[in-house]
């Protein structure tokens, strides 16, 4: 472990690369049970399920930026677990809205 040892591998690293593993599968999975098709939303460009995965990566990638830009990583509450407690970072609220958006843009787009 000590030769990735510079990557700060963190609970919130270790679960968004899990839930990314988890999403690429099931776009897989979606693409071989049931094709895709495309389909004229709010851009007025034709776009795929897998289209529209990518714009909603790219968005929370910026929404992160921006909040970490612009609100900072303070932590919000610590739970109490373990000796030193559990901290709660502002970027899971950044997180939830980079989901709400995902959902927004598979809807819309």
């Amino acid at each position: 472990m000590e030769s990735i040892a510079w990557m700060a591998w963190t609970l919130p690293t270790a679960i968004f690369f899990v839930a990314l593993a988890c999403t690429l599968a099931v776009m897989t999975y979606l693409a071989a049970v049931y094709p895709e098709a495309e389909r004229v939303g709010v851009l007025s460009i034709p776009t795929t399920r897998g289209d529209r995965l990518f714009i909603s990566l790219i968005t929370a990638a910026v929404i992160h930026l921006l909040w970490i830009a612009f609100a900072g990583t303070d932590t919000l509450v610590t739970l109490p677990v373990g000796e030193e407690g559990f901290e709660i970072s502002s970027l899971w609220l950044a997180s939830g809205i980079s989901l709400a958006t995902a959902v927004l843009i598979f809807r819309t787009v």
